[in-house]
């Protein structure tokens, strides 16, 4: 798919001044009303428009004062990521390629409706430095990190689209920070905006509908146990360290078992807390019945659920989807091992829903990825 001259342009547009109310979660927005000169109650009444009532400025906020909305409107703005296309599936995933930043990049956010629930995975950075083997978004290079307010912007930009409302029609019930990027080496944007789905004056959520995927960043899971309470996935795909090495390049930083070591103290204390293991079954790497085994002996001991996800093909990739033999073989195995185990189904095949399929048709940002690697090597050296 080509993008048009036209299109390119509207990123372009020169960004204000004023403040984006979307950076700020529920102690920076108290802060900026305090700055203002108002009292603290205020913070909650203006993140109830945004985040209860979709609000998209300043004039229907109609408990607050006709000076305050005027100072609002004068220093403040409510602005998500602009939508340069919205798709829709056959099985009724919507995928949104957005545009960010003014500098021409885009990312992708995409809702998978089920019968009781839908889900939606959000991006935490324009592309990126990872190069995990089997992924179509490493394969495209990294460009930068993802605002807060472009984070949860695209749930704002969801919750509209779809007509979310926190009381009457609540279509989004879970967001996955499975999107573009790594989260954990965006941690200061990803923290807030987590927060922000969370928090009673935000989406409401909940921690445990909120779900970060990481490939392994070790110091900044321990981190994040820390700062906010949500459920953590593990991108894993291998359970020996030879083989996750070739996948995940990451592993050779951070090898298994002290990946399984903060997985451990992440659910420490939680009673209820599960680790979400995903693995990407590739035919004839790592989807054979050995695989299976090793990777009951590695997790068996932890509370954990085994998401197996079949590989999804992307132009100039060396990998092909494992068999439906093979992941039915493999699903039996950890089974019978006692394990709580998903089979992801396959979504939004005809709007390129697998991650980075549309954005990568923007920009190539290969430019990035040698300073973002050093980036890497310091933090977790």
């Amino acid at each position: 798919m080509k993008f048009s001259a036209a299109e390119h342009r509207r990123t372009e547009a020169p960004r204000t001044e004023r403040v984006n109310l979307l950076d700020l979660d529920r102690q920076g927005m108290e802060t900026f009303v305090e700055d203002l000169g108002e009292r603290r109650f205020r913070a909650a009444q203006i993140m109830k428009w945004i985040y209860h009532h979709n609000a998209s400025g300043f004039e229907g906020m109609t408990d607050l004062g006709k000076a305050l909305r005027a100072r609002l409107a004068e220093t403040a703005e409510i602005r998500p990521p602009e939508v340069l296309r919205e798709l829709e599936s056959s099985d009724g995933t919507r995928k949104w390629l957005l545009a960010v930043g003014g500098d021409g990049n885009a990312i992708e956010t995409v809702f998978i409706p089920e019968t009781r629930r839908g889900t939606l995975c959000v991006s935490s950075q324009v592309g990126c430095m990872l190069n995990c083997t089997f992924c179509s978004t490493g394969a495209q290079g990294f460009s930068r990190n993802l605002t807060t307010a472009e984070i949860i912007g695209q749930v704002v930009v969801a919750a509209r689209a779809l007509g979310h409302d926190r009381d009457r029609n609540r279509r989004i019930t879970n967001v996955v920070m499975m999107g573009m990027g790594e989260p954990l080496l965006n941690f200061e944007a990803v923290v807030p905006a987590m927060k922000l789905m969370c928090d009673d004056l935000g989406f409401g959520l909940g921690g445990r509908r909120v779900t970060l995927s990481t490939a392994g960043m070790v110091p900044a899971i321990d981190r994040l146990r820390e700062e906010v309470e949500v459920s953590l996935a593990v991108s894993l795909h291998a359970a020996e360290d030879e083989l996750r090495n070739r996948l995940v390049p990451l592993n050779r930083k951070f090898p298994i078992d002290q990946l399984l070591a903060a997985c451990r103290r992440y659910v420490a204390g939680r009673p209820r807390a599960r680790i979400t293991f995903e693995y990407t079954l590739i035919d004839g790497v790592n989807d054979r019945p050995e695989h299976a085994r090793a990777l009951l002996r590695r997790v068996g001991n932890l509370p954990c659920k085994i998401n197996l996800i079949p590989f999804n093909p992307f132009p100039g990739t060396e990998f092909r989807r494992a068999s439906d033999d093979a992941i039915q073989r493999f699903w039996e195995i950890l089974v019978k091992g006692g394990a709580t185990v998903m089979v992801r189904k396959t979504r939004g095949e005809d709007i390129d829903a697998a991650c980075g399929q549309l954005a990568g048709q923007v920009r190539d940002r290969t430019r990035r990825q040698a300073e973002w690697r050093a980036k890497v090597e310091r933090l977790s050296a």
